[in-house]
């Protein structure tokens, strides 16, 4: 296992889920995290579990991965000591709904869209840069079951995640022939707040997605993501597709 200590770790949608465990496993390894997502409160408090946790260095960044210009800014404008980022976590996804492509809402379209995909090419495209100039990085994708296998009412989610695994293969293309590395962890059924998020804040349908099985947990992944990032730096591990025990497919799930 290659350490990670003091290596620079940025992770997108940090304040939650995925994102919040994997910033807790790279803290207590000794990273240094640069935690964006748009809830700065939230941050703030993941911030202090941290510290009391396994204290190490913290740049907090108030981000929405939407806004282009909001994500060059955070990038161009880091602290000195914090330019240098090793690891990128795109981590910042999110699922609305479950409607038929004919009764689709159009907002809810966007915001997958524009987070999913255009979030995770601005945040990478401004920090490549800099890996290239360095010649060192990690680049590490949150993808999903979802973009291998299309499900009912899963239509635009299952789009975005299936673009995250082009986008992955592409940049992987792309940096042939750099020390640049380029993973996509995707999962199958893991227990966040992401059914809440899609179901718009409904907790008792989110809770049912999960009744009578057992599903991956949001440490599972950040296990996984974090052993990605620690192999020789010859090592690329390309992608990495886990399922819960009860899980064989998107649609087949074994519940008790």
């Amino acid at each position: 296992m290659v350490s990670v200590a003091n290596q620079i770790v940025l992770i997108t949608g940090a304040s939650s889920g995925i994102g919040a465990s994997c910033a807790k496993i790279f803290a207590a390894a000794g990273a240094k995290l640069i935690l964006a997502a748009r809830r700065l409160e939230r941050l703030q408090i993941l911030e202090k579990q941290i510290q009391q946790e396994c204290p190490t260095d913290t740049y907090l960044i108030q981000l929405d991965v939407r806004d282009r210009s909001a994500v060059e800014n955070a990038i161009a404008n880091l602290p000195q000591q914090w330019q240098s980022i090793n690891i990128l976590i795109n981590n910042a996804g999110l699922s609305r709904g479950l409607d038929k492509i004919q009764s689709g809402d159009f907002q809810d379209w966007e915001e997958m869209i524009d987070t999913n995909i255009k979030g995770l090419l601005y945040v990478s495209r401004y920090v490549i840069s800099g890996m290239l100039e360095r010649e060192y990085g990690h680049i590490i994708n949150i993808g999903s079951i979802a973009g291998h296998q299309t499900y009912p009412g899963g239509n635009v989610y299952c789009g975005t995640k299936a673009a995250v695994k082009a986008i992955s293969e592409g940049m992987k293309l792309d940096l042939v022939g750099t020390p640049i590395r380029v993973t996509s962890v995707d999962p199958g059924m893991v227990e966040t707040e992401f059914s809440q998020v899609r179901f718009h804040g409904d907790v008792e349908r989110a809770t049912s997605v999960y009744q009578g099985m057992q599903p991956l947990t949001a440490d599972d992944i950040a296990d996984v993501v974090f052993f990605c990032a620690t192999r020789p730096p010859h090592v690329n591990i390309n992608q990495v597709i886990l399922m819960p025990v009860d899980q064989a497919s998107s649609t087949l799930v074994h519940r008790r």
